[in-house]
């Protein structure tokens, strides 16, 4: 089978190791009405790492089977909401952090000059 690539978002991660849910959507049209309906695809894809989080957006390919329903692997992360949201807090205490040592050394320079 040539090499398949899929992107799709995470929906279920933690509950077994090294693996994750990755559901896939796809757009079709009804063929009577036109109307465009959405089609989904649920692939246990592995992670080695366990590095997905719920609602990342993945690439995944498809693989040689590793167990009896997991046939894809984790390709990349395209985007992660949670981990950025951690990235934003935590440069967010760094730069709350480095105001306060600011005001610190303010405080006890005007305390000397005084």
């Amino acid at each position: 089978m040539p090499p398949m690539s899929l992107i799709g978002q995470v929906t279920k991660v933690g509950y077994m190791n090294k693996t994750a849910t990755v559901t896939v959507s796809r757009f079709i049209y009804h063929a009577r009405t036109g109307k465009r309906m959405e089609r989904s695809k649920k692939y246990l894809t592995h992670d080695e790492t366990n590095q997905l989080r719920l609602h990342d957006t993945v690439s995944i390919r498809n693989c040689p089977p590793i167990s009896a329903r997991k046939r894809f692997m984790l390709d990349k992360v395209l985007k992660s909401p949670e981990r950025a949201r951690e990235e934003l807090h935590a440069r967010q205490a760094s730069e709350a952090a480095a105001r306060l040592q600011v005001e610190q050394v303010d405080a006890a320079a005007t305390e000397n000059t005084a």
